[in-house]
């Protein structure tokens, strides 16, 4: 578009879209905006299934003191392995149970772990188990 002021002439160049350049850079910076947002999903995905393991795994732990506890059975010292299933999911715990100062009470320590071989632990616990 040219404008004529007087004995000066005007030209003014108008541009209704984007240069090449301009495209370049916003498709690269939502390419980074999504690759990170990715992997952001992807780690919370993660994390939300390994706190659904060890939180199964503290349940286990919880009923086999429980059930420890109802039993009429003395605990003996020492270490014994067993396992459970919970959640259509086996898991495999590791009990030891040493004496106290108390004759009549023992402490059982329950650890939880999710592979057979109990090298991936996901939970401890520590309970007392009273003589009847």
């Amino acid at each position: 578009m040219i404008y004529k002021h007087g004995n000066k002439t005007l030209a003014l160049n108008i541009n209704k879209g984007f240069t090449l350049i301009e495209v370049l850079v916003a498709l690269t910076i939502i390419a980074v905006s999504l690759g990170t947002i990715m992997s952001s999903s992807g780690n919370q995905a993660r994390q939300v299934t390994y706190l659904k393991q060890k939180t199964l795994a503290h349940w286990v732990a919880m009923n086999e003191m429980a059930q420890l506890q109802l039993d009429a059975e003395w605990p003996s010292t020492g270490e014994k392995k067993g396992s459970s299933d919970m959640v259509n999911t086996e898991w495999f715990w590791l009990r030891t149970t040493k004496k106290t100062e108390d004759d009549d009470a023992r402490q059982v320590e329950f650890q939880v772990f999710s592979d057979k071989n109990r090298e991936q632990q996901l939970t401890r616990l520590i309970g007392f188990v009273n003589k009847n």
